[in-house]
């Protein structure tokens, strides 16, 4: 009977052995799988997070300024008929495709939405007044270009796409006898903004004069 014991108690052993060993390798493996899981969620969160980083970066340091707006009268009863717009990258900006941009412009009655006409592209060296090219032959939704600094040739005649970067200058001409018919009055606020397709807007605001004596006029 003690024999017979003995083998019962070494059998019991021997279950509880395999028992526990099967139990070992399941949580080893339910680690492992664990493990798995935890390592792909920390690198989808580092590209999700490196991605974001570089995205805020392009949208802060990224964008056009506005340097100067004037404006130009051919004949006061009809108010203001040509503007241009002085922009500029921003420090530190990357490029600004012009095909993408748009200009925003409203008043008190109307707002309007201008895209670039790539027909519309007078390069320099300029001869005689701005508003004398065909720069402004526009519609009322659109805007056209005078490139006055351009080192890199980014903004060339020669380019199929437009580029602003660091060190360009350029005009957006906008026909205000188009886009505000028949013309720009007198004291009329005029909001808006010239937006990239990434980056920061460049802000314009002005109000045009009380009474139109002069040809040009400094807006902003």
């Amino acid at each position: 009977m003690r024999k017979i014991g003995k083998i019962f108690k070494r059998k019991d052993a021997g279950s509880m052995g395999i028992g526990a060993m099967i139990i070992f390798i399941a949580m080893v493996l339910v680690a492992g799988i664990a493990a798995s899981v935890l390592v792909q969620v920390a690198n989808t969160l580092q590209m999700q997070a490196l991605f974001t980083g570089t995205e805020t970066i392009e949208e802060v340091s990224t964008g056009v300024a506005v340097d100067e707006v004037v404006g130009h009268v051919s004949n006061a009863s009809n108010g203001m008929d040509m503007v241009t717009i002085a922009v500029r990258g921003r420090a530190g900006t990357r490029e600004i495709d012009l095909n993408q941009a748009k200009i925003q412009l409203a008043n008190n009655e109307s707002k309007m939405i201008l895209s670039y006409d790539s027909s519309q592209h007078q390069s320099s060296p300029l001869n005689g007044s701005i508003f004398n090219t065909s720069a402004f032959d526009l519609t009322a939704n659109e805007f056209g270009i005078i490139v006055i600094e351009d080192a890199d040739g980014s903004l060339s005649t020669n380019t199929a796409i437009p580029i602003i970067n660091r060190g360009d200058l350029v005009l957006l001409t906008v026909n205000a006898s188009s886009t505000f018919s028949p013309g720009l009055a007198e004291r009329v606020d005029i909001w808006g903004n010239v937006i990239p397709e990434i980056g920061s807007w460049g802000i314009i605001a002005f109000r045009t004069p009380s009474t139109y004596v002069n040809e040009v006029y400094d807006l902003q």
